[in-house]
């Protein structure tokens, strides 16, 4: 009895306080690594989803001619084609902050994967140019919204690091339009020849995407401090939680009203315009001067490639600087220079143009950085995210299809290269104007 006396003084002896407090420490621990996880869970996220932005486009351009022959399509019909991408942005991307107000911004990202997937593995089977373009169209819906979301997802979720953040999934974009530019035709001839085959594969590397939003539908993923918030003596109900995780509840902005708006609009449009540009018809201006034509597909290639490295180090350095307007111009300088090189010596140069605007092409990360930086809040970054890129789509929509007159009509590329260089001076003024240090909330709010 003795014996037994230390250790029944010793349990005694605990003060509950201790107990309850050492329980919350290790759930303080417990809550720690499951944030840990779910930040790398989003983050993985992040970059499956990016990389699915843009494949739906590149791998058709690949194998544009074989779904030309296979579907009977005449030529306006293929033409139009390279038009449904940014307009089906623009107006589909409108959608975004609304859905994502109802259902959570995750949601709506999961969502646009499941769409992409979708539509990419129906479009090469609808046995007709009708279902081949409804199918190019929902999976171009999900790109649209996912595109829209992405710069609030990094806000609301890494706002201290939203250089880093961008940089990230617009290097994932860049590697995903590089890759399925590159390797489209080579798969499909590994897999038979048949350019259903390859156009329906790049519908596996969607539904994977799918899968890391999961959590974040159902809603079981809080931001960073939601688990020290929700140990807090109040109760959080459903509502709490679900506006905690990256649900876009604020006040409409007139975003008409904002100057910075504008300004960043445009330049999205210009930038984009330039990319279509390139991306449709580089190849042809190098061929043209004499390239043969797989040299011509790799400095495109190489166009695209420079993408990756320049689009993690471009929001970086973005953020870091109180006026983003020098790296515009810097971009700019580097689109004009290579410019004059294809319209004096395309050929002689044609590895160095090819690089040159590669980097000038980076104003895309710079402009999806500056959506983020330009608004306080993420309900803020989603409104001005669907403004700008929705009114930019629109704005380049014509520029492609207008080269392509150009060039029929003068025979030669000296008006379509002007077009671009002239294009490329607005583009510098009105990018100048988006770097200055506002947001739109001082200029839009009601």
């Amino acid at each position: 009895m003795m014996g037994l006396m230390p250790r029944e003084e010793t349990r005694t002896m605990t003060p509950p306080t201790v107990r309850s407090a050492a329980a919350h420490d290790a759930g303080k621990e417990g809550g720690a690594s499951t944030r840990a996880w779910t930040m790398r869970l989003l983050v993985l996220g992040i970059v499956l989803a990016a990389l699915n932005l843009r494949p739906a486009i590149t791998s058709l351009g690949a194998l544009l001619e074989e779904v030309r022959d296979g579907l009977g399509m005449s030529g306006s019909v293929a033409g139009l084609l390279t038009s449904v991408p940014p307009l089906c942005f623009a107006v589909f991307g409108v959608m975004a902050p609304r859905l994502a107000r109802r259902f959570g911004a995750g949601a709506v990202v999961c969502a646009g994967m499941a769409a992409i997937a979708t539509g990419l593995l129906v479009r090469p089977y609808a046995g007709g140019t009708a279902g081949f373009l409804a199918g190019s169209a929902l999976a171009l819906m999900g790109i649209a919204v996912s595109n829209v979301l992405m710069p609030v997802i990094v806000k609301h979720w890494f706002p201290d690091r939203v250089g880093s953040m961008t940089g990230l999934y617009s290097m994932a974009l860049a590697l995903g339009t590089a890759l399925a530019a590159a390797v489209t035709v080579p798969l499909t001839d590994t897999l038979g020849g048949s350019w259903q085959t390859g156009l329906a594969l790049w519908a596996g590397l969607a539904v994977a995407a799918v899968l890391p939003w999961l959590p974040f539908v159902r809603g079981r993923a809080t931001p960073p401090g939601a688990g020290d918030k929700a140990a807090a003596p109040q109760t959080q109900g459903p509502a709490s939680t679900s506006t905690e995780h990256a649900r876009v509840e604020a006040p409409r902005l007139r975003m008409a009203r904002s100057r910075t708006a504008w300004a960043l609009a445009v330049f999205f449009g210009l930038q984009a315009t330039a990319a279509y540009i390139t991306m449709g018809w580089m190849a042809q201006i190098f061929r043209d001067a004499g390239v043969p034509a797989g040299t011509a597909g790799l400095l495109l290639a190489v166009t695209m490639v420079m993408g990756v490295p320049l689009a993690f180090v471009i929001p970086r350095v973005a953020t870091r600087l109180p006026h983003q307007g020098p790296i515009v111009l810097a971009l700019g300088v580097c689109g004009l220079a290579g410019y004059a090189g294809l319209y004096l010596a395309p050929a002689a140069g044609a590895w160095a143009w090819a690089l040159l605007l590669g980097v000038a092409n980076c104003a895309f990360p710079l402009a999806l950085t500056l959506v983020g930086m330009r608004a306080r809040t993420g309900p803020g970054v989603a409104q001005l995210s669907a403004f700008a890129q929705s009114t930019g789509y629109l704005i380049s929509i014509p520029g492609p299809l207008l080269v392509g007159v150009l060039y029929q009509h003068s025979g030669g590329w000296g008006l379509p290269i002007a077009l671009m260089s002239a294009l490329m001076i607005p583009q510098m003024a009105v990018g100048f104007l988006a770097g200055r240090d506002r947001t739109v909330e001082d200029e839009a709010a009601r």
